[in-house]
């Protein structure tokens, strides 16, 4: 499986906090089927991204990295002025692995206005935005028919590995479920902030998506699906819905 959301790199936000327990955090997915796994840390005005420390940071990690877990650049990006200002300015500064895929992070309790048109300036100047686990954020569970739009729009949506779970409380899984039953999710990812209470492992969602959805779908969420956003490639497969029984297929690049 390929992991497009963690806080596995250290020492930039409220994830690892030092370089032995991301490297803990490696081993620990790898043991759950994880090769691949994004740094994302946050880009917020509590964690201020500074290009050189994440920079100095990644690259003390990836010389001590011996756990065969590959690790790719990325950010976890929050829909604010300065941010958006900078992306359209550098459309590859924030992505996964320099390539078009933006994880965006909405606010929990501010939906800008204009959030439509942020998106198109985003998709404008070449990026995709992955909107992270809408199922968690309580505004966003109040608007299903905003995400449709912006899937419609060509954004892309995320879900947490956990939520499927149940681990993050009933809402978080419903409205999980119900965005995979639309065919709306493109991604599972692991949003892992720890070893204990928020571990970066998918193995468990990868089977309860499988046991109540089908094969397919894991795949596409779980393997196929990031894989390509890694390599820079466009997407097909999304969640199959168990009333719709059919794969829905959004634009590729």
């Amino acid at each position: 499986m390929i992991d497009i959301h963690s806080h596995i790199l250290f020492g930039l936000d409220d994830g690892s906090p030092d370089v032995g327990t991301s490297l803990d955090m490696l081993r620990m997915a790898g043991r759950h089927g994880t090769t691949d796994v994004v740094l994302s840390p946050h880009a917020n005005l509590e964690y201020r991204w500074d290009e050189g420390r994440v920079e100095a940071h990644r690259a003390e990690l990836e010389g001590a990295n011996d756990t065969g877990v590959r690790v790719h650049r990325g950010c976890d990006f929050h829909l604010q002025f300065e941010n958006i200002e900078d992306a359209v300015r550098n459309p590859r500064k924030y992505t996964i692995a320099g390539g078009p895929y933006l994880l965006v992070e909405f606010s929990d309790v501010l939906i800008l206005r204009n959030t439509t048109q942020i998106f198109e300036e985003l998709l404008g100047a070449g990026m995709i935005p992955v909107i992270t686990h809408p199922e968690r954020n309580v505004l966003l569970q109040q608007r299903l028919e905003s995400l449709r739009g912006w899937v419609e729009l060509g954004c892309y949506l995320q879900v947490t590995g956990q939520s499927i779970l149940g681990e993050f409380g009933r809402r978080a899984l419903q409205y999980s479920e119900k965005l995979m039953d639309e065919g709306l999710v493109h991604f599972v990812a692991s949003d892992g902030h720890d070893l204990v209470r928020r571990p970066p492992v998918l193995d468990r969602a990868y089977e309860e998506i499988r046991r109540r959805w089908d094969e397919d779908t894991a795949e596409w969420l779980l393997r196929r699906n990031p894989g390509a956003a890694i390599g820079g490639k466009g997407i097909e497969g999304v969640s199959r819905g168990r009333k719709r029984g059919l794969f829905s297929f959004f634009r590729s690049m």
